[in-house]
């Protein structure tokens, strides 16, 4: 115990005077959740723009309180000229253009430029035709749907930022502290006196994940708090705590990537780059910035078997979707065998000395 809180007490004060480690460690991806929370901390569902050329019957008939409703989602400008419009629409200006012919034909001309603003349009302009077509039977619906939002009431876009950014500090903070670590260790020779000191390898590794585990809890605990504020607004669900084990389950797991890349490394640029191709991707396949649910079914499978996608979905879970034991517990135990496994194989290629 003596000696594992001495090299811990020294790693740390290490890593508080290193002020670039300090910087990228814990300001550099706060720094992402500022910009990122700030530019989208208004962002909600689509509001659609449409130009209407002459008379519409379908949006001309909705008055009163349907009427604020529509605006809601959708705003309507009345255009005289149709070549005009359309030149908007191609442009982006517009995300659609709206007329109907005399036959009752509603015509809904869009761009494809955006899938997302194109199926809100679709989509809006279709209930509309529908409540029309309902509305002149005279008949009463025969179903009515009631809709109910399952997770947390809020749908800022901070309650998918905060868990995904998080789960990519993490990662980053683990693999390149662990990898640089190790290697700037083995140059100096500072392994080599440890492994002559009276000092057990079983010190040097516990005091090397609990500094790494300390710093991931202070990453989250610096996150969360900024996160809840009410200039960000997220809203925590009643099983965040859970994201307290899956913190340092994932941290323990990214950190025998470190390991390995530290084993074959020489040099801290070999290590710095090794892991940059290795992180760096893995946060963008693994939803850590935007969604991959609809991304091609192989991009998928390769997402699947990234350690960061199962702990970024868990956090988002615990922290934003009420989540429990039951979608923490499966992540924590696989990222446990996936750090037991990566360790195995990085043991293999271990040096205490430089070759």
């Amino acid at each position: 115990m003596s000696a594992f809180r001495s090299l811990s007490r020294v790693m740390i004060v290490t890593f508080l005077r290193d002020k670039s480690a300090l910087f990228f460690v814990i300001i550099f991806p706060l720094m992402f959740l500022l910009l990122f929370g700030t530019l989208f901390k208004s962002a909600s569902t689509p509001h659609a723009k449409i130009a209407q050329v002459g008379a519409v019957a379908v949006l001309d008939s909705v008055q009163g309180q349907g009427r604020d409703d529509l605006a809601k989602v959708l705003t309507i400008s009345r255009e005289s000229d149709e070549a005009e419009a359309l030149r908007k629409v191609r442009k982006g200006d517009l995300d659609g253009l709206i007329e109907q012919d005399g036959s009752g034909t509603v015509l809904l001309r869009f761009s494809a430029a955006d899938q997302v603003r194109a199926g809100s349009v679709q989509a809006i302009v279709n209930s509309l035709v529908q409540q029309a077509n309902q509305a002149a039977t005279g008949r009463p619906p025969a179903f009515t749907l009631k809709a109910v939002q399952v997770e947390d009431q809020s749908i800022k876009l901070i309650q998918y930022l905060t868990p995904g950014l998080l789960g990519w500090a993490i990662a980053t903070g683990a693999v390149f502290s662990t990898a640089l670590t190790l290697v700037t260790w083995r140059r100096k020779r500072i392994l080599r006196r440890l492994r002559l000191a009276p000092v057990s390898v079983g010190s040097i590794v516990a005091s090397r994940v609990g500094v790494s585990v300390l710093t991931a809890l202070t990453q989250t605990a610096i996150f969360v708090a900024v996160a809840c504020t009410p200039a960000f607004g997220l809203k925590l669900t009643g099983n965040w705590w859970l994201a307290i084990p899956l913190v340092i389950c994932g941290t323990i797991s990214f950190m025998s990537i470190g390991l390995l890349v530290g084993a074959v490394s020489k040099t801290e640029e070999a290590a710095n780059g090794m892991a940059q191709i290795i992180v760096l991707p893995m946060s963008f396949l693994s939803g850590a910035f935007f969604s991959v649910d609809d991304a091609p079914s192989w991009l998928h499978a390769i997402s699947e078997v990234m350690p960061l996608r199962h702990l970024v979905t868990s956090m988002q879970s615990v922290l934003t979707r009420g989540g429990g034991l039951g979608d923490a517990l499966p992540t924590m135990g696989g990222l446990l065998l996936f750090a037991a496994v990566v360790t195995g194989i990085a043991w293999r290629f271990f040096d205490w000395d430089e070759a």
